[in-house]
């Protein structure tokens, strides 16, 4: 098989700036069905708004384009009236963190059976370089010119604090990992979420004088270190398989609940 089973070929090359990270993470996501040989039908894509909102577009299997911040409301409505189906929720760090948030704690409460997958640049690349929950305290942006006086969301340790089953760090520059750790997500049974940290050198990098979108990948990979060299405290973030743990997945414990009240325990 190819990835380009999975790929819309017609609507290439991408409509994202020149050195953004979104196509190579669509292509890991390929690269992770097909390697995984799910059949195209088996699939849910589910989007919401901003630049990584636009990935449906590139993919052959069922896609939901929805709304900002409810990529996983729809994703949980699509998984639990079809349990058998592989559904990967898609969002940039604003989309997941902000209005996005609540949806994001309560489905890794919940453990569906879903695969969230973030793509963080740090701001609100769509729609002109907002900070984000995951842009660092001093960056500058649109809307924090002299610097922003926040701290930032650890989007992997909240939604790990928050119960999900597999969490998982990498970055655009470690693709193998990458893709290794989407097909782990999708095989899990719970939920699985994915954090990509990835340049988006239009505005955040223009904001921030970071340099080329290559000079911001070597940044990227600078500032992380895997999770088994990792201290905490340190300035660096882990990257690796954070979580990893075996419990009951949303959808069977639905299940047991239809059946009771349905009297087919016999109570």
């Amino acid at each position: 098989m190819s990835i380009f089973n999975y790929i819309n070929e017609a609507k290439l090359p991408t409509f994202w700036c020149s050195g953004c990270g979104h196509g190579v993470i669509i292509k890991a996501l390929a690269d992770a069905f097909d390697q995984l040989e799910l059949a195209l039908n088996e699939i849910v894509v589910v989007t919401g708004i901003g630049c990584f909102g636009r990935s449906d577009d590139y993919f052959m299997t069922n896609a939901l384009h929805t709304l900002h911040g409810r990529a996983i409301a729809y994703a949980t409505g699509v998984k639990l009236a079809n349990p058998e189906l592989t559904v990967v929720a898609l969002m940039g760090d604003g989309d997941a963190a902000s209005i996005g948030g609540n949806h994001l704690i309560h489905a890794a409460r919940r453990n569906l059976g879903i695969l969230a997958l973030c793509a963080n640049n740090r701001n609100y690349g769509m729609t002109g370089g907002q900070y984000s929950p995951t842009s660092q305290f001093g960056d500058r942006s649109s809307t924090s010119r002299y610097g922003l006086p926040e701290s930032s969301f650890d989007l992997s340790a909240l939604v790990q604090a928050a119960g999900a089953s597999f969490v998982a760090r990498t970055t655009v520059f470690h693709y193998k990992n990458l893709v290794k750790y989407l097909k782990k997500g999708i095989n899990k049974g719970g939920f699985a979420f994915v954090e990509v940290m990835e340049p988006c050198p239009t505005m955040y990098g223009k904001f921030n004088q970071l340099g080329s979108a290559g000079d911001m990948v070597q940044q990227i990979r600078d500032e992380v270190v895997p999770v088994s060299r990792w201290k905490p405290g340190s300035d660096k973030s882990p990257i690796g398989i954070l979580c990893e743990r075996d419990m009951q997945e949303y959808c069977r414990a639905y299940d047991d609940v239809i059946r009771k009240a349905g009297g087919f325990d016999g109570d």
